[in-house]
């Protein structure tokens, strides 16, 4: 019998969507006010800010502030109207690229007016229905939603397994050979929820045996590695070998934006067919003239990322020191693993934002397995000692808390409101 398309609504919120009464403006959706900081506000309390990717601290930077408010007064929000292919092309948009793709020592870029829009879009773009894509089972959602556009076969390889990567490419390869198409092999450059650098280095050193093309989304990795911060890339020695690089401004340049950059040939072809930018408005100038001042900053300016990794260490160090699972991080990423329920986790997060002034972002299933609790901590170059040595004296009192069913106690409640 037929339904009505929106029953299913009803009936299941799916993993997380039942937790959201409760959960709703706490635990997701919360509200940090102030400047974007190492410490900011939540719930009228001041807190210890771990869930902002402002690698470089360059959010709040007055030089920063200077030229978005300048721009913004020449410009205004909307300058300028249209497509980029359009009306919407401008001399800086050009200047920008240019800039960008030298920077991360490329032939040519091309701006995106999104991270997440642009990285599924480029995948779409650089795909058809014979061509195969081998791609990380643990890459980001955006980098699934564009393999998930795909007409063609597609493989998952497991995280940085370069063996599974190499029969995958095998499959792949046969697909290939019947259709006439060719193969897009996918990784991250950092993986956000983890924090490791993907193998590129040993994903590279297999073009010399298989037909592949490679694509990199190094949203982390770019500002925080690499000489000057040009990305993991430049870190692992490997640029060239890399085809297509994709990174945000999302990240270390604290704005809105990415872009692609990859040989002239290959950009000129995904500015004349990315659907996603030739049918949507060009990104506006006040983003353009910013960028332009953080890419400048970044560049010039190694002072920024030299404080961030002593903020890493210091943060990464002290957790490892007093026992904390930090997993395999390589990147500013920092990830602590806890084993608990959803309830559980929901009563330890509570703890340590109400009790120790500590906001760091959790995650927990589906996103990983159940039975799992991951506490992310984002470091910062605006991040001071102080911060980190508050933040592993509170994560020492809520692990005891966990390990002796305090928390299992209190979650109780949590479960009675979802029942």
């Amino acid at each position: 019998m037929m339904k009505d398309l929106f029953d299913r609504y009803y009936e299941n919120k799916g993993p997380l969507g039942k937790w959201a009464e409760l959960a709703e403006g706490y635990f997701v959706f919360p509200k940090l006010e102030g400047p974007i900081s190492n410490r900011m506000h939540f719930k009228g309390k001041e807190v210890i800010t771990w869930s902002v990717n402002d690698y470089l601290g360059l959010a709040n930077h007055p030089e920063v502030r200077k030229v978005d408010a300048e721009a913004a007064a020449e410009y205004g929000s909307a300058y300028p109207m249209g497509a980029r292919m359009m009306s919407g092309h401008t001399d800086l948009h050009e200047q920008l690229e240019r800039e960008l793709a030298q920077f991360v020592m490329k032939e040519s870029a091309y701006l995106l007016n999104f991270g997440y829009q642009g990285i599924l879009s480029t995948i779409d773009t650089l795909v058809g229905k014979d061509d195969v894509i081998v791609y990380d089972v643990d890459a980001h959602a955006c980098v699934v939603d564009g393999v998930r556009l795909h007409l063609g076969k597609r493989f998952t390889y497991k995280h940085n397994d370069i063996e599974s990567l190499e029969k995958n490419i095998q499959r792949a390869q046969k697909v290939a050979e019947q259709t006439g198409g060719g193969i897009l092999v996918i990784s991250e450059g950092v993986f956000g929820m983890r924090g490791e650098q993907g193998k590129l280095k040993e994903i590279a050193a297999l073009k010399g045996k298989y037909k592949f093309r490679f694509l990199v989304d190094d949203a982390h990795g770019f500002g925080t590695l690499g000489k000057n911060g040009a990305g993991a890339g430049i870190e692992q020695g490997i640029q060239n070998e890399i085809d297509v690089y994709f990174a945000t401004f999302a990240k270390s340049m604290a704005s809105t934006g990415a872009f692609i950059a990859a040989d002239k040939e290959i950009i000129d072809y995904l500015r004349y067919n990315m659907r996603s930018q030739m049918f949507a408005k060009s990104l506006q100038m006040q983003l353009v003239k910013g960028a332009l001042k953080r890419l400048d900053m970044v560049r010039s300016q190694p002072e920024f990322k030299a404080k961030l990794w002593e903020n890493v260490n210091a943060l990464q160090n002290g957790l490892k020191a007093n026992g904390f699972d930090i997993g395999k991080t390589q990147s500013c990423v920092t990830p602590v693993y806890l084993k608990g329920s959803i309830p559980e986790a929901m009563a330890l997060v509570k703890d340590l934002r109400e009790n120790h002034g500590i906001f760091c972002s959790i995650v927990v299933y589906p996103v990983i397995p159940k039975g799992l609790i991951l506490l992310r901590l984002i470091p910062t170059a605006s991040h001071t000692l102080e911060d980190v040595n508050e933040t592993i004296e509170g994560f020492a009192s809520i692990r005891e808390k966990l390990e002796n069913g305090t928390y299992k106690r209190i979650s109780q409640v949590f479960l009675a409101a979802v029942k």
